[in-house]
């Protein structure tokens, strides 16, 4: 978090690693400190009184694990285990975010992704692992061969260009899978927003799936995409996708790429929130960056409250989200779900395409198609078949070229007659 011209660092002591999530999320309770800086210590990131301060406490409290709110370099996180000793681990917020993902993944792919960001990570902060051993003995006529790091380091760029190749194989294969989606012209409406926002909550209230939804960061790392029919009889696909997060680590940005591609595929981004944390502006503006970075700015866009039976003051806030036309809604217990539909169905209408087209009977399939992922305004029937009015997403409304022509031809026969 900076403020002004000054960084602020939280800093975690933590006796046992399993808990780190919420003694992270929850430092008050389990022993912080709070340093501003003008700016960082190339060293050590904090000074050095600072860490003889914290090196005190770390013998008292027998902390075994010290986290820092902010990446560190390699160097600093080297300078820093030293000073507090070998048996005191010291992790940076990059690291701490990569344990949380390593344990959520649960699919193969999720696994392949979390790994790729570790090792990238990795590779720079690469330490020798074995003291007695400097490089390895070329024999009697050659010199001295590599050291031991070097040998890590290109094992582990071997591994990282592996893993890179099968992520590759996994993105075309999303891609393929999107492509005969979209061959069935259904609207895509994907849910992002900051971790622990409610997402998978409210996917599961509108389809009745069984995602994962726990209170929990990062509950979902695999998007899942559901069916929804809304009670005029309109379908749309909804997607639930990874959760952001503020200074989410770029490595983790570029290794969960074809998960985020989702996102661009999109009709709609609905962007959830959790207007009952107390942070809840500086969550918008981090997912809002992470969009940003992504290049979807030209897909629409829907503003949802959640969680406003949490809010302190319901009301107020429901006149608030009024005010900046957010729709607030309680995906745990469904209200206001009915107004969130509505809104989806609107916001997809002005995506779409307005058309008039001459439906031959012979194609009632079609027609049905038109049903359930168009909205239908006007009905006619005639001797050439069914005339329909409305709106239809833009890949019907190409498939539908040849049958809005043929309305334009009868039109002109009844105006000549």
């Amino acid at each position: 978090m900076y403020v002004k011209y000054m960084s602020c660092l939280r800093l975690i002591c933590a006796r046992v690693h399993s808990n780190l999530v919420d003694r992270w999320l929850h430092p008050q309770s389990h022993g912080s400190q709070l340093k501003w800086l003008a700016a960082p210590n190339p060293r050590t990131y904090i000074g050095s009184g600072k860490v003889a301060e914290i090196k005190t406490a770390i013998h008292a409290l027998d902390v075994e694990t010290v986290i820092f709110d902010d990446e560190l370099s390699a160097g600093q996180l080297r300078n820093l285990e030293k000073a507090f000793g070998g048996d005191v681990r010291v992790c940076d917020r990059t690291a701490l975010i990569l344990d949380i993902f390593n344990q959520r993944a649960a699919t193969h792919e999720a696994s392949l992704q979390v790994a790729l960001a570790q090792m990238e990570y990795q590779l720079p902060r690469l330490t020798k692992m074995w003291t007695h051993l400097e490089r390895q003995a070329g024999g009697k006529v050659k010199g001295m061969g590599e050291k031991q790091i070097e040998v890590d380091k290109r094992i582990l760029r071997t591994q990282i260009s592996a893993l890179r190749k099968e992520l590759e194989s996994v993105r075309q294969h999303r891609k393929q899978y999107r492509n005969r989606r979209l061959s069935v012209p259904v609207p895509v409406v994907s849910l992002v927003g900051y971790t622990n926002a409610g997402k998978s909550t409210l996917l599961n209230q509108l389809t009745g799936a069984d995602v994962l939804a726990e209170d929990q960061l990062f509950a979902t790392l695999d998007p899942t995409t559901r069916r929804v029919q809304i009670n005029n009889g309109m379908e749309f696909l909804l997607t639930d996708t990874v959760g952001f997060i503020q200074k989410l680590p770029t490595m983790l940005v570029a290794a969960f790429r074809a998960t985020l591609e989702e996102i661009s595929e999109s009709s709609l981004l609905v962007h959830v929130v959790d207007i009952s944390h107390p942070l809840a502006s500086q969550q918008i503006d981090a997912v809002n960056k992470v969009l940003d970075d992504l290049d979807v700015e030209l897909i629409p866009k829907l503003m949802v409250w959640n969680k406003v039976d949490k809010a302190d003051d319901p009301e107020r806030v429901k006149i608030e989200a009024e005010e900046k036309g957010a729709i607030c809604l309680s995906a745990i217990n469904g209200d206001g779900l009915e107004q969130f539909c509505f809104a989806v169905q609107a916001k997809l209408k002005d995506a779409m395409v307005p058309v008039e087209a001459c439906i031959p009977y012979d194609k009632g399939e079609l027609l049905n198609t038109i049903h359930q992922v168009g909205m239908v305004e006007g009905t006619e029937y005639t001797e050439s078949g069914t005339v329909i009015r409305g709106h239809v997403p833009l890949p019907l409304a190409r498939l539908l070229t040849p049958m809005r022509q043929r309305v334009t031809e009868l039109t002109n026969m009844d105006k000549s007659v």
